[in-house]
């Protein structure tokens, strides 16, 4: 099995007494000058909405674990408002997704290199070819494509760090830059029952607590600076990562007599003859209909046709 590596970023804060406020996080990438200008933004779940014909609908999804193709977007929306209010910094680790809650707390693996980053969602997107995950640009070159553009990838909701954090919004909190401090070696997810808010006597925002970010004793960290901010250097170790195909995926049956009277319909519309593949999700058999890509250009290219063609439920899948 192929070696590939997994990204872990380290960082060093001041020695703290007792439990460490999880607002800590946010002034480690501390802002010098030449940075946009800073907004904390809010939570937001959202309505339903119509982009390019197709309707999406935002849900708070605890158990979101899907794989797909990842873009990053990063110059033009730089310095310009996310869609829950914050201001956008190509240089942090934050991402767009179609329907999570913002903020929410997120594992994305590159499943062609085996780099692996925790990011921040404050903002929806991406639109196009059916990505599944925008990554801002210093997420791409972590995760190792932002040359290419794009790349085969594993989005997975972390469950306590994004209640966490919308605890944490709905209360007033600013949520930046937390993410940075859950891509540490000695990181532990925190308790559900860390989520009480203690208020001060001034009422000012709620903080939270948990024993969870505790810190370590302060040592030099490597680093560099970017656009007035400092970020950590990641360190590279190895894991191993199993291989994928690209799909286009252009429905799913719960009978495989379905999935077979559809698949002859294809092949009477012109298109060669498609694979049904079983899968069971939640103890429930499906049979998908599926055609291979061998690249994410050809299947960019064949989504553009079926669609173009009226089928609006094809998607891109990596299996």
């Amino acid at each position: 099995m192929k070696k590939l590596s997994l990204i872990i970023l380290i960082f060093a804060v001041p020695a703290l007494s007792g439990c460490a406020k999880i607002e800590l996080a946010s002034h480690f990438g501390k802002k010098l000058s030449g940075s946009p200008p800073r907004s904390k933004g809010y939570y937001k779940v959202g309505s339903p909405y119509v982009i390019k014909g197709k309707r999406y609908y935002p849900s708070v999804d605890y158990r979101y674990d899907k794989t797909g193709i990842a873009s990053w977007y990063g110059p033009n929306f730089h310095g310009k408002k996310t869609a829950n209010g914050e201001i956008f910094d190509e240089n942090e680790l934050t991402a767009a997704h179609k329907t999570l809650p913002l903020p929410s707390i997120v594992r994305v693996t590159n499943l062609e290199n085996g780099k692996s980053l925790i990011v921040r969602v404050n903002d929806r997107g991406p639109y196009a070819h059916g990505r599944i995950i925008d990554m801002s640009k210093r997420s791409a070159e972590l995760l190792g494509f932002r040359n290419q553009g794009t790349a085969k990838v594993r989005v997975q909701v972390l469950e306590p760090e994004s209640r966490m954090v919308a605890k944490a919004a709905q209360d007033g909190q600013d949520t930046r830059g937390m993410e940075v401090a859950m891509n540490r070696p000695n990181y532990q997810a925190p308790a559900r029952t860390a989520y009480q808010p203690t208020v001060t006597p001034s009422q000012k925002p709620a903080t939270y607590q948990t024993a969870s970010l505790q810190t370590p004793a302060p040592r030099a960290i490597p680093g560099h600076q970017k656009g007035g901010v400092f970020y950590p250097d990641p360190v590279i170790s190895e894991q191993a990562v199993q291989p994928t195909s690209i799909y286009v995926q252009m429905a799913s049956f719960s009978t495989r007599e379905n999935a077979m009277k559809f698949s002859s319909a294809l092949r009477n519309q012109g298109y060669a003859p498609p694979l049904i593949q079983p899968a069971n999700v939640g103890g429930q058999d499906y049979y998908r209909v599926r055609f291979r890509a061998d690249t994410i250009a050809s299947a960019d290219k064949l989504l553009d046709k079926v669609l173009n063609d009226g089928h609006s439920r094809a998607i891109i899948i990596v299996d």
